[in-house]
C-alpha cells in the first residue's frame, strides 16, 4: 500500500477511536478520555463512576489486602491486593457507549459495575511484580456468573488500558458484562497501574498476567457477592487474540483447577508472525503506518528479552535510533509516536536490518518463534476465529494459518470473515456475534 493510502487508513482509524473516546456513557453526561488528552485528565473519575470512598462505605472489606488461599506459587501469583470501583452504568448507558463505535447493541441486557483489580504476578524473568485489570460485573443476571477472559489489543500509552481509560479496550468488557457474564480484562504488565514497561508481544508473560487476573477476579467476585461458576469463555482482539489462544491452551492443560475452558473466540490475532504477519509487512497487506508503528514497538520491546541488536543503531536509521526506544515508554500516545517516526519501514530500518527482517535468523527468528505456535494444540472446546479480508493491520492469513494448525490436529475452527472492513471494525462486527455464540455454547452445557 502506498504512503498516501496508509496515512488515510490511519486517519480513518484515528477518527474511529476518537469517536469511541468522545462517547457519552451516561445520562449524567459522562466525559470520556480522548486521544491526545493528558494522562492526568484521562485518570479523572467520570460522572457515572462511584468514588472509592463510596464503594468502601457500601462494602467495607472490598479494598482490604487479600492474602487468601487462592494465591499461587512462591510469589503469591494471582493474590488480590485491592479493588477500586471505576465505573457504574445502567443498561442505557452501556448501549450508548457500544453504539458509539457502531456496535450492535441487541445483546445488551444489563447495566454493569466495573472495578480495577490490583494483583500479584511475575515479570517475563519470573520476578514478583504487580499488575492491574478490569473486572466488569453485570447488574442482574444469575447470582453465580460465568467468566469471560478478554485480552486487549495493542496499546502504547498505559492509560488506555481497560482498568484506567474509557477507551477501545472497554468495548468488549462492557459488551460481555451487559450480556450477563463477569469479565476479566487484564491490562498486561506495564500498562494500567502496573509498574515498569510493557513487554509488547511477549505472549508468555501476557498469559501469566491474564491467568493471574482470572485468579484475582475469582477472589474479587466472591468478595463482591457475585461468585464465579468456574466456566471460562476466552476471547481477545489483535495482540489479545494471540494471548487468548495461548491462555486457552494453558487452561486446557489444567493451569488452574478452578477454571474450565468452555469456548475460544479470538479476533484478528497475529498467530503467525514468522510466516504471515512479517511477510505481509513487505507485500502491501499491512499498511505502511501500522507496519512502522508495530515493528518499532515490537523491536524495542523484544530487544529487552532477546538479542535482537547490541545498539539501536544496528536496526534503526538516524535519527530514529536515538528516540525510538523512548517513544514506547508507556507514556506516549499514538498521536505523539506516529508523527515522530518515518512513513515506511525502508526509512525506519537500516539496510541490513530491513533485509534481516525479510529473512529472519538469530535472535529475531527466536523472538518470532517464541510467540508463534499457539494454535498448534488440540482444544476440546469449540473454537471460532474471527478476522476480515479488509484488515491491513493483522491480515486474515494469520487466522487461516491458525485454522490450518488446528485442523492438522483434528479441530474444526471456522474462520469468520467480516469482509472488507478495517482492523477495529472487525472487532465491532465480531463482538456481538461472539456473545450470541457464547450463549449457544452455554445453553448446550
Amino acid at each position: 500500500m502506498n504512503n498516501d493510502n496508509s496515512r488515510t487508513g490511519y486517519e480513518t482509524s484515528r477518527r474511529r477511536r476518537r469517536i469511541a473516546r468522545r462517547t457519552t456513557a451516561a445520562a449524567a453526561a459522562m466525559v470520556l478520555a480522548a486521544l491526545g488528552v493528558a494522562p492526568a485528565v484521562a485518570q479523572q473519575p467520570t460522572a457515572g463512576q462511584p468514588s472509592a470512598q463510596q464503594h468502601t462505605a457500601r462494602r467495607p472489606s472490598a479494598q482490604q489486602p487479600t492474602g487468601t488461599p487462592d494465591s499461587h506459587s512462591a510469589h503469591g501469583r494471582g493474590t488480590l491486593l485491592s479493588i477500586t470501583p471505576v465505573v457504574d452504568l445502567d443498561r442505557a448507558d452501556v448501549a450508548r457507549f457500544l453504539a458509539s463505535g457502531g456496535m450492535d447493541t441487541a445483546t445488551v441486557r444489563h447495566g454493569l459495575r466495573g472495578y480495577r483489580l490490583t494483583y500479584r504476578t511475575v515479570t517475563p524473568q519470573g520476578a514478583p511484580t504487580t499488575a492491574t485489570g478490569l473486572l466488569a460485573l453485570p447488574k442482574g443476571g444469575p447470582h453465580r456468573l460465568d467468566l469471560v477472559s478478554d485480552t486487549h489489543g495493542t496499546m502504547a500509552h498505559r492509560d488506555y488500558a481497560p482498568s484506567v481509560g474509557e477507551d477501545f479496550g472497554r468495548f468488549a468488557p462492557y459488551l460481555h458484562a451487559s450480556a450477563g457474564r463477569a469479565v476479566a480484562a487484564p491490562d498486561y504488565l506495564g500498562l494500567g497501574k502496573g509498574p515498569g514497561r510493557h513487554p509488547y508481544m511477549d505472549t508468555k508473560s501476557s498469559v501469566t498476567a491474564s491467568l493471574d487476573m482470572l485468579r484475582a477476579a475469582r477472589t474479587a467476585a466472591r468478595r463482591l457477592d457475585r461468585p464465579l461458576t468456574g466456566d471460562v469463555y476466552a476471547g481477545g482482539f489483535s495482540q489479545g487474540g494471540q494471548v487468548a489462544m495461548a491462555l486457552g491452551k494453558a487452561l486446557g492443560d489444567g493451569a488452574d483447577r478452578h477454571f474450565r475452558l468452555r469456548a475460544l473466540a479470538p479476533v484478528s490475532g497475529p498467530y503467525d508472525i514468522e510466516h504471515a504477519e512479517t511477510p505481509a509487512l513487505f507485500d502491501g497487506r499491512v499498511n505502511d503506518t501500522s507496519a512502522v508503528f508495530y515493528m518499532s514497538y515490537y523491536l524495542t520491546a523484544q530487544s529487552r528479552l532477546h538479542p535482537l541488536y547490541k545498539d539501536p543503531s544496528e536496526a534503526f536509521r538516524k535519527p530514529y535510533a536515538d528516540i525510538v526506544d523512548g517513544l514506547f515508554d508507556a507514556e506516549h500516545t499514538e498521536e505523539e509516536i506516529i508523527p515522530a517516526l518515518p512513513a515506511t519501514l525502508k526509512e525506519l530500518l537500516t539496510d541490513d536490518y530491513y533485509r534481516l527482517l525479510q529473512h529472519p535468523s538469530g535472535g529475531l527468528l527466536d523472538a518470532a518463534r517464541a510467540q508463534d505456535g499457539n494454535c498448534a494444540w488440540k482444544p476440546d472446546v469449540p473454537v471460532r476465529l474471527y478476522s476480515s479480508s479488509g484488515d491491513t493491520d493483522v491480515p486474515i492469513a494469520n487466522a487461516r494459518h491458525c485454522a490450518a494448525d488446528l485442523a492438522a490436529r483434528g479441530v474444526d475452527a471456522p474462520v469468520v470473515d467480516q469482509g472488507r472492513v478495517d482492523h477495529n471494525t472487525t472487532y465491532m462486527k465480531s463482538g456481538p456475534e461472539i456473545v450470541r455464540w457464547f450463549d449457544k455454547v452455554a445453553a448446550r452445557r
